[in-house]
């Protein structure tokens, strides 16, 4: 079989340099970019078809104005026209985006370069002025604005709700079972013996109740996020259900900066439900957090050794705390992901936005803090703080 020869490069053909007429029907026939020239002075002297389509004059009609005419009036009563000339006269361009008028007198937003063009005498000879529509793009970043407020606003309620129940819990269950207790403690010294048992094993279901209810308030609001930030309550977090499930943690961050609030409370709860899914289904024995900071928000990852099976067999609490889970970031503007292989274990990793500061939404309001110990109650019997139940 003979072999075949190998491909022969092409050599570099010599470009011949484009004519006029071509590169005025390349400018003519754009019509994403509305490409002109303006005279010294700022008239119109040039018009191509992208021209056209985002403001709606034909040349004819638009050819001899002064360019100021796409302004809204509060610009031209400013001077801004005359200012954005003087200045790509000093710097040599201007870029600008904000409202323009089209022909039949609708705004729309425009990102606008000006470039002075100066003759080989280095007089200027006029400016070339780019304009591109930028309307569907500023109405998707606002619609992401709005939407970012509204779930900021929701968090905060969410978590204001939390708080209201969890305190509630503590003022009322909680305290009426730490008065049952202690009437029970009293009532040890004057029953008969035959009934201490019995006695024992009602002190001991109130003060496992009381241990609950404390681990639900717990749950309901963790109050380290408010006191000491995102890494310090997961790091804590981490450690009490590692502990209490007898595995061996691991933690990681880096991060640029410390998260909003809302932000930071999103990531907290989804962590929380991705290591109690750890707990219910991996048999892992040890767990590895991750958070850092990556394209303008923050990745986290949830890792076990576990079984790799970690999705519930049936489509009761468990399955719910899934796709929880993955609502939570992606009504956050977020992605959520889990991949599991058997006999090796499972990740949880997920990304949600964390904007600066002056772009988050005003907090609702200050809320009482829960502390989910209490000085006053029993010693409770040996219960995990992180225990589900």
């Amino acid at each position: 079989m003979t072999p075949h020869p190998p491909p022969r490069e092409l050599p570099r053909k010599q470009a011949a340099p484009l004519a006029d007429a071509a590169f005025t029907l390349l400018v003519q026939g754009v019509l994403d970019y509305g490409i002109f020239m303006l005279d010294p002075q700022g008239y119109v002297i040039s018009w191509n078809a992208g021209a056209e389509r985002i403001k709606g004059y034909s040349a004819a009609e638009i050819v001899g104005n002064h360019f100021s005419v796409f302004y809204p009036n509060e610009d031209k009563a400013s001077g801004k026209p005359q200012w954005e000339l003087e200045t790509a006269v000093a710097d040599g361009r201007l870029e600008d985006e904000g409202w323009r008028i089209r022909k039949d007198g609708s705004r729309f937003w425009a990102n606008v370069v000006i470039t002075a063009l100066w003759d080989d005498k280095g007089r200027l000879a006029g400016f070339g002025k780019v304009t591109r529509d930028m309307s569907e793009r500023r109405a998707a970043q606002n619609a992401l604005s709005e939407r970012r407020r509204l779930f900021d606003h929701l968090v905060q309620a969410q978590e204001t709700e939390r708080r209201r129940i969890a305190w509630d819990v503590h003022d009322d269950s909680i305290q009426a079972m730490v008065a049952v207790g202690m009437r029970l403690q009293l009532l040890t010294e004057r029953i008969p013996e035959s009934y201490a048992a019995e006695l024992e094993r009602l002190d001991l279901s109130v003060r496992g109740a009381i241990s609950r209810l404390r681990n639900l308030t717990f749950r309901l609001h963790p109050p380290g996020i408010d006191r000491s930030g995102l890494v310090e309550a997961l790091s804590n977090h981490l450690t009490e259900v590692s502990d209490s499930w007898k595995m061996t943690p691991s933690f990681e961050h880096r991060l640029d900066r410390e998260p909003g609030p809302e932000t930071a409370i999103t990531i907290f709860r989804i962590v929380q439900e991705a290591l109690l899914n750890v707990y219910k289904h991996a048999r892992a024995s040890t767990i590895a957090v991750r958070v850092e900071s990556s394209d303008g928000g923050i990745v986290t990852s949830v890792a076990d050794n576990g079984n790799g099976e970690p999705m519930a067999r049936d489509a009761g609490r468990d399955h719910f705390g899934i796709i929880e889970m993955r609502e939570r970031a992606e009504t956050a503007g977020g992605w959520w992901s889990m991949r599991s292989e058997p006999g090796v274990g499972t990740t949880v990793e997920f990304w949600v936005p964390s904007p600066p500061a002056a772009a988050r939404a005003e907090p609702v309001g200050p809320v009482k803090p829960v502390d989910p110990a209490d000085p006053a109650d029993p010693a409770d019997p040996a219960e995990p703080a992180g225990e589900p139940r």
